[in-house]
């Protein structure tokens, strides 16, 4: 896996840029990452991404869209607002976790 350089630091990354190590994320890297792909953290933005995080390690996978919005609560409406194009895998990034299964 490679390692690059975000935030000051090294961090494990598979070959989409996604984290590969769990515990390396912390909301400063989550702040930067969405900052790399554009998006200006609010307080809006951090309850869906801390639901993928808590949900995260219980299932051992990334939580999908529908998820988000059936068990965390946040509607598919606004998180396609929060997280334009591709809300799911734009979340699964922020969040340092692996891109949910059916993204593409």
């Amino acid at each position: 896996m490679p390692t690059t350089m975000i935030a000051g630091r090294p961090i494990d990354v598979n070959d989409e840029g996604f984290l590969t190590v769990y515990d390396q994320w912390d909301e400063k890297l989550g702040a930067e990452l969405a900052r790399l792909i554009g998006i200006e953290l609010t307080d809006a933005h951090w309850g869906p991404i801390r639901f993928l995080r808590m949900d995260y390690p219980g299932r051992g996978e990334t939580a999908t869209l529908r998820r988000t919005s059936t068990v965390g609560g946040y509607p598919i409406k606004q998180l396609f607002e929060l997280f334009p194009g591709k809300p799911a895998k734009k979340l699964a990034y922020i969040a340092g976790l692996p891109k949910p299964k059916g993204c593409v």
